[in-house]
């Protein structure tokens, strides 16, 4: 079995991804003391595929947030809110592709407009 790990940085940033395998981390305080001994860097956290701990799957640019305990994506918009239960951020205003009819096979798509605080149908 394979296990993930994310190389933290300043303000606990995502730089990359790793891997390491089972037998040299069957912990992850020992997948973090493997990767610290052949790295000589020490601030990783592990992350998971599945998203079944820390929210979400640590990717480049992601956050590392302790006191949560989770992996917050880059927020999009500055008037976007972080949802706490899910640790992803929010528009002010849903997404009419989430509440109406979608637009099938169209090539439409809704993008948000951090001006006017609305979506607008891009087409």
């Amino acid at each position: 079995m394979i296990k993930y790990f994310a190389k933290l940085g300043l303000n606990s940033k995502v730089i990359e991804t790793t891997h390491v395998g089972d037998n040299n981390a069957p912990t992850e305080k020992a997948g973090i003391e493997y990767l610290h001994k052949h790295t000589n860097y020490p601030f990783w956290v592990q992350t998971f595929k599945d998203r079944s701990q820390r929210k979400h799957y640590a990717s480049k640019g992601y956050t590392y947030d302790e006191d949560r305990d989770a992996f917050l994506p880059p927020q999009p918009y500055p008037s976007w809110t972080l949802n706490e239960d899910t640790c992803s951020w929010e528009p002010p205003v849903a997404n009419p592709l989430k509440t109406h009819t979608p637009l099938f096979d169209s090539g439409a798509y809704y993008i948000w407009n951090e001006g006017t605080g609305s979506w607008e149908l891009n087409s």
